[in-house]
């Protein structure tokens, strides 16, 4: 029995390492696909008429997606989602957009709510402080702080008077049948453990997304390009 325990944990120990890199390349896979979701939503939301206002997005300094957030329950809500954030380069935010930080939400609401779905959301980030924030540690979203845009800022006065309420703006493209679909009560943060594994070290958010010095992975191809063609510039 002896014997037969030291060859198992003489196996176990040479099979172990190639257990663990076989473990790595599935998350980064999912790190991979997450990535390229992101972009596919940017795309199909940006391409909706008068779904986000132009005006909105050209003023954004950061925009954060989190494909296919789960949302459900009954009595008490949560959420759980992962996505990915990027902002324009530069110390004002103003040059072209910039690798994303892998990004994390969590979070919950109590309220009588029956049901559960996946709902895509997209935010806008409209402010240096928000942005910065966000990048530093967990914000939690509230009523002041985070709006369910949707269709208003068709008008300049509009728009001003969206981007004077909120330091973020958000937007949803709902899945399944749910009560409401705010993000109010819910945190967001950089995903330190997804950034590590995605870039082959650890890196802080705020070096990753604003530095210019990190290089877009192929994933996010589709995420930056969007962002590119669809708001190379920002107007104040």
């Amino acid at each position: 029995m002896r014997k037969f325990l030291a060859y198992f944990s003489s196996a176990l120990l040479l099979v172990m390492p190639f257990l663990a890199e076989v473990a790595s390349a599935a998350d980064k896979t999912k790190d991979d696909d997450r990535l390229k979701n992101c972009g596919s939503v940017v795309e199909e939301i940006l391409n909706v008429p008068d779904d986000i206002p132009q005006g909105l997005l050209d003023r954004a300094d950061c925009v954060v997606v989190f494909p296919s957030v789960i949302k459900g329950a009954f009595i008490v809500g949560g959420s759980y989602g992962r996505g990915a954030m990027s902002c324009r380069q530069g110390d004002d935010f103003k040059g072209p957009w910039g690798a994303p930080t892998m990004m994390a939400l969590e979070g919950g609401s109590f309220g009588f709510q029956i049901g559960g779905q996946a709902t895509d959301f997209v935010l806008l980030v409209m402010s240096e402080g928000g942005a910065r924030g966000i990048l530093s540690s967990k914000v939690k979203l509230g009523a002041d702080a985070s709006v369910a845009a949707g269709p208003v800022g068709r008008d300049s006065s509009a728009e001003s008077d969206v981007t004077l309420r909120a330091e973020i703006l958000s937007y949803s493209r709902a899945r399944g049948l749910f009560a409401g679909v705010s993000l109010e009560g819910s945190t967001i943060r950089p995903d330190n453990g997804d950034n590590r594994r995605l870039y082959g070290r650890k890196i802080p958010a705020r070096e990753i997304v604003l530095s210019g010095t990190v290089a877009v992975p192929p994933a996010a191809g589709q995420l930056i390009s969007t962002l590119d063609s669809r708001t190379p510039k920002h107007r104040a």
